[in-house]
């Protein structure tokens, strides 16, 4: 990998990377500070909600802006707006006049700013990437996800409980600064080339990015697939905390270990994609991903008894995710046009992420009002309880059995919905069935 032909992209990703530890170390110390200040789970769950909801509603008319703006000027101010909302919780905290609402409406402000930012840092990326380097850049940031994922709690944790929630901010702010100015001073983003319908209005403009999709079935079944996963896969985010939390050999303890392992797993498969060639079908490795990542983790979180067997599932579950979305990256750039990336991607993120609420939902519902209940119920000599247990977290369990079907049932289907296309990077734009 050429250094000198990804020097601005190696900075942008290095100090943006180096920003989104300072934030998720935020994010994370005011959680704690507020379960500690106020011991309401429903509480702490609604800053996420605050943050989300944005995300999800607004994209698909971020994306439409974003491909009018100029990236750069977009990016700088979003992360300058996002910056603000810290120093105000700053302020507050020390001032002695935080309130719950004020993290909510804040949180909000944070999710609205990231839900423009995304898309037109999406699209800088790929006007700074040679199209040859998609694959490893998309592992560079795999990793920094999942490095950060393993730090965040770690380092968050250790200065909010050594010397604060204010000073966890203060680093917070430093590497925001360190990321604004290598961005404004350092990095020249340049601007795809301007079409017909630059001038169009917001509504027209984001309607386009629906109607290219819908021309393009293979990136649409693509967005499709992973939407259904993710209703899947939150499902299992609301499952796990009450399963292990319950089971008489789990606890905080291991759910923190199976959250490392988690992190360790991506930051190897991550590793892994920087280092491998490119495959010859890419669609099919994202399905086969998908797949392993399905029918692992699930069925040994369902059968195993111990917390080694949940450990391994995790570790399977988790490594192929990294190949699956520098894959599903590599197309995605390619296929898409530059000036039409903000719109699709932004529809992307309604379509594809707009699951992931219903999935806390409903995962929390069936292990609640459903599966524990049915579990508790069943006679001691039952088959079931023979499989699952007969302590708390066994419906839990019997969820995620449930969950690992559903999951195999969705990738054998998408895949083959997705097997009658032929896709190569060298011809992109033009797909056709396979043979």
């Amino acid at each position: 990998m050429k250094i000198k032909a990804l020097k601005s992209y190696i900075l942008l990703w290095s100090t943006q990377s180096l920003s989104a530890l300072g934030s998720g170390m935020t994010s994370y110390s005011l959680v704690l500070w507020l379960y500690l200040d106020s011991g309401s789970a429903l509480k702490t769950a609604l800053l996420s909600i605050c943050s989300y909801a944005p995300y999800v509603l607004m994209s698909i008319f971020a994306g439409a802006l974003s491909d009018k703006w100029n990236k750069k000027r977009t990016m700088l101010f979003c992360d300058l707006a996002a910056a603000l909302s810290t120093v105000a919780v700053y302020v507050l905290i020390k001032s002695d006049a935080l309130e719950v609402w004020h993290l909510y409406l804040l949180n909000a402000l944070n999710g609205l700013m990231n839900t423009v930012q995304q898309p037109a840092g999406e699209v800088a990326a790929t006007l700074l990437i040679p199209k040859e380097y998609y694959q490893k850049t998309s592992g560079l940031r795999s990793f920094s996800q999942s490095l950060n994922s393993i730090l965040t709690p770690i380092i968050a944790t250790a200065l909010f409980t050594l010397a604060g929630i204010d000073t966890v901010i203060a680093v917070d702010l430093i590497t925001f600064a360190a990321a604004f100015l290598t961005l404004l001073l350092f990095i020249k983003v340049p601007e795809p080339e301007k079409t017909a319908q630059t001038g169009e209005s917001l509504l027209s403009s984001a309607r386009r990015g629906l109607v290219w999709l819908k021309q393009n079935p293979l990136i649409l079944n693509l967005i499709l697939f992973l939407a259904s996963i993710n209703f899947v896969a939150s499902i299992y985010d609301a499952a796990l905390p009450a399963m292990i939390l319950s089971k008489e050999v789990g606890g905080e303890t291991v759910l923190g270990i199976m959250n490392a392992c988690v992190g360790l797993a991506t930051l190897v498969g991550s590793i892994f994609v920087t280092l491998i060639s490119a495959p010859k079908n890419r669609v099919r490795v994202i399905c086969i991903a998908l797949l392993i990542s399905m029918s692992t983790e699930n069925f040994m979180l369902a059968f195993g008894g111990s917390p080694v067997i949940w450990c391994i599932g995790a570790v399977l579950g988790w490594l192929p995710i990294p190949l699956m979305n520098a894959n599903m990256d590599v197309i995605f750039r390619t296929e898409i046009p530059p000036e039409m990336q903000g719109r699709v991607f932004s529809c992307r993120n309604t379509l594809q992420f707009f699951t992931i609420p219903l999935g806390f939902l409903a995962g929390g519902f069936f292990v609640d009002s459903v599966f524990e209940p049915f579990m508790k119920s069943r006679p001691s000599d039952s088959f079931l309880v023979s499989l699952f247990g007969g302590e708390k977290g066994a419906g839990a369990a019997l969820l995620f059995f449930v969950i690992g079907i559903a999951g195999v049932g969705v990738c054998l289907i998408f895949s083959a919905i997705l097997r009658k296309y032929k896709w190569s990077e060298k011809q992109p734009g033009v797909i056709g069935k396979d043979k």
